[in-house]
């Protein structure tokens, strides 16, 4: 999957940045690399479900997909 982000220079040094397809989903980081580290995680949390509350019925299945 690809993913666009901005990358916004930030007033008080280093780095922050967003990604439009996911609203809410931003980091920052001092370094342009540690950015990149926290985008990763970001946007892993940002996609990820609780599973636990939803209900399977017996015919249900549960796929992984990659995109």
């Amino acid at each position: 999957m690809k993913i666009k982000v901005i990358v916004h220079t930030a007033d008080e040094g280093g780095y922050w940045a967003e990604v439009p397809s996911i609203p809410g989903c931003a980091t920052e980081g001092d370094s342009f690399e540690e950015l990149l580290a926290n985008l990763y995680e970001a946007v892993e949390g940002c996609l990820s479900v609780d599973m636990s509350n939803i209900q399977f019925g017996t015919n249900d299945r549960l796929l992984e997909i990659a995109i």
